[in-house]
């Protein structure tokens, strides 16, 4: 079985622990990696500094409100780079304000989810996630 590469990008402790208990009770192999600012989520794709030696995530759990980088200007950074654009980006956040929706579609998120505030209906919301990405869809190839 292949294993899936999924960065969180997230800086709440309470969400990186209900996503990352979801993501490891599915069927699928996942190595989830972690970064709390946007500023480690832009390092970590552009492989600077201590993330030199990452392997390309496969898929991109944004959250919007980060230190340092909001996930709208991760997403925007992301999306304009021709050698990481590909990689689809989930925007998974407490917002469900038209603005942040709108601007989110604007800088082509793949979809945007509004975090359920329940915790079943969040660990639902986050193996239905990984089953569709990683199970039902076709993901690029890995750029070389």
């Amino acid at each position: 079985m292949k294993t899936a590469n999924i960065l969180l990008v997230e800086d709440n402790e309470g969400d990186i622990l209900l996503t990352t208990e979801a993501l490891e009770d599915s069927k699928i192999l996942n190595k989830i990696d972690i970064v709390r600012t946007g500023k480690d989520a832009l390092d970590y794709v552009f492989k600077k500094g201590i993330y030199h030696n990452v392997i390309e995530p496969d898929l991109i759990l944004l959250d919007i409100n980060l230190p340092y980088k909001s996930g709208h200007e991760v997403l925007h950074i992301i999306k304009e780079h021709e050698a990481v654009k590909h990689i689809p980006i989930i925007m998974l956040t407490t917002s469900s304000s038209e603005r942040d929706i709108s601007l989110s579609y604007k800088h082509h998120a793949n979809c945007y989810i509004t975090k359920p505030v329940d915790v079943i209906n969040f660990l639902d919301a986050i193996a239905t996630i990984e089953h569709f990405w990683l199970s039902i869809v076709t993901l690029p190839s890995k750029k070389k």
